[in-house]
């Protein structure tokens, strides 16, 4: 996954294709268990979407920006727009249903 910073995140997702953002922190326990789901997704969709993380604690002010008050938040954007969100950590066949409610709004 890739580690977006301040000066990287605004390039990063506006992309034509789903971004998936995952909005942690290392102290987090939740984060450290959806972290490994959304890295196995990850492989899985190769090609259709990207994957990307910010540590919060780091990049205070693109957490505050999109109002991220918990984590682990993961944000979903296509061309710069959210498309989708969540709060907390889900078992993968829940986070694999977000991410496919997402693709079916951009691809139609």
């Amino acid at each position: 996954m890739k580690e977006l910073n301040e000066k990287t995140f605004e390039d990063e997702i506006k992309k034509d294709k789903l971004v998936i953002v995952d909005f942690w922190a290392p102290w987090c326990m939740p984060c450290r268990m959806l972290g490994p789901v959304l890295e196995k997704l990850e492989k899985e969709y190769n090609g259709r979407a990207e994957f990307a993380k910010v540590n919060t604690d780091e990049n205070p002010n693109v957490a505050s920006k999109f109002g991220i008050f918990s984590i682990p938040t993961v944000m979903m954007f296509y061309e710069g727009e959210v498309v989708n969100t969540f709060i907390g950590a889900m078992p993968e066949t829940a986070v694999r249903h977000e991410i496919e409610k997402a693709l079916a709004k951009i691809e139609g």
